[in-house]
């Protein structure tokens, strides 16, 4: 696996100088617990970053409801968060890591090679008596360097054509009733974007929680080419993140983002919505 280690593997290099561990705990209707679950007990040295206040920017008509970030703004959070270029970052939540791929999709997009997902989260850590602690590291801000890579991420214009054209693969990556139509829990819409195949992203996990190996993931991508451009969204940009990882794991070369996602493709009136399965 190129971008999950395993929760044995960061046991093993805690301490390491140049490694700096994230906690990207967070939920969904419930933006404070994230931070307060960090206070109470984390992985020794680990930062803390927020997916609303530090992994996306504020709402506005369009961008979705997880816009991406200002990225001056991110390159200073991640800066006073300790990582710069040599930094082998080690990222964890307690959400199937939906949370934590998110934060490895912006370091890659903004040119961090080493950026890891922990396999498990917070809890299997705790639950194999693995250290934890309630202090907060002592961080010195260095310097963090952008070196953005465009080719990863999709904007509205590209994701219309994509939906008309079908010379690229859309991947919906939402729950099958969402991507349906036939519940909307989140958002003004339901449906999904014309054209999109449905990969529900907790299927990248196996069923105790781990991540599938390449192999594995590879078996379950097997209807989309090795060689497709591939567009990969969610709801707001988050939960595609996994699927994004997963398709990287598996072989796929061309996989891009579509950050603004189903709430930012319902935002455009004129955007058509399919429902029903395709």
């Amino acid at each position: 696996m190129n971008n999950i280690v395993t929760m044995k593997w960061l046991l093993a290099r805690l301490y390491e100088p140049d490694l700096v561990i994230v906690d990207c705990r967070f939920a969904l209707g419930k933006p404070e617990s994230g931070r307060a679950a960090y206070e109470e007990s984390h992985i020794p040295r680990a930062v803390y970053l927020d997916l609303e206040k530090d992994l996306s920017s504020p709402i506005t008509q369009h961008g979705g409801r997880h816009p991406l970030p200002d990225l001056d703004q991110l390159a200073q959070r991640l800066g006073q968060s300790g990582i710069q270029e040599s930094s082998r970052v080690v990222i964890y939540d307690d959400q199937g890591g939906a949370m934590a791929s998110r934060l490895w999709w912006l370091l890659k997009y903004t040119g961090h090679e080493q950026a890891y997902v922990m396999d498990e989260g917070f809890t299997a850590w705790k639950n194999a008596s693995f250290p934890v602690t309630g202090e907060q590291p002592i961080i010195i801000p260095v310097p963090y360097e952008i070196n953005l890579k465009p080719d990863k991420l999709v904007l509205v214009d590209e994701v219309r054509e994509a939906s008309q054209h079908g010379n690229k693969t859309l991947i919906d990556s939402r729950d099958p009733l969402r991507y349906a139509g036939a519940q909307e829990p989140l958002d003004a819409k339901a449906g999904h974007i014309p054209g999109a195949v449905n990969y529900f992203w907790k299927g990248v996990l196996d069923d105790s929680g781990h991540w599938k190996d390449a192999g594995e993931l590879r078996e379950h991508f097997t209807d989309i080419p090795q060689d497709a451009d591939i567009i990969v969204y969610c709801g707001s940009g988050v939960t595609a993140c996994p699927n994004v990882l997963a398709l990287e794991e598996a072989g796929y070369g061309n996989v891009k983002l579509y950050a603004g996602s189903w709430s930012d493709w319902i935002s455009y009136e004129e955007n058509p919505v399919a429902t029903g399965d395709e």
